[in-house]
């Protein structure tokens, strides 16, 4: 029964590897992470969570004329801010992924 105590080890491991994921999910929670449009005149501020924290608008971009390109700064803007936060999370959730080849994880 040599390999029991492997098995262990493994359980371990993944229970290690397990709460630093946690820890790493928190941490990009904290993140602040900032989507413009517009050269600036529109800025989102998104959580890593994806969550959006601000929405600043410069105020010569209001023009209540033209309402549509305001709008369609602000979504380009949180677009930006929600890939940056993708590619974060990528980077950071990926380096626990690397390597290991479990089924169903990636």
């Amino acid at each position: 029964m040599r390999g029991m105590g492997n098995m262990q080890n493994m359980m371990k491991q993944m229970q290690k590897m397990q709460k630093k994921m946690a820890e790493a999910q928190e941490e990009l929670g904290e993140k602040r992470i900032e989507g413009t449009a517009g050269g600036g005149m529109v800025t989102v501020i998104v959580s890593g969570h994806k969550q959006v924290l601000e929405v600043n608008i410069k105020e010569e971009v209001v023009d209540p004329e033209d309402i549509d390109m305001l709008q369609d700064l602000v979504l380009a803007a949180t677009n930006d801010a929600l890939k940056k936060a993708d590619d974060l999370t990528n980077d950071t959730m990926g380096q626990f992924t690397k390597g290991m080849n479990l089924p169903g994880m990636f």
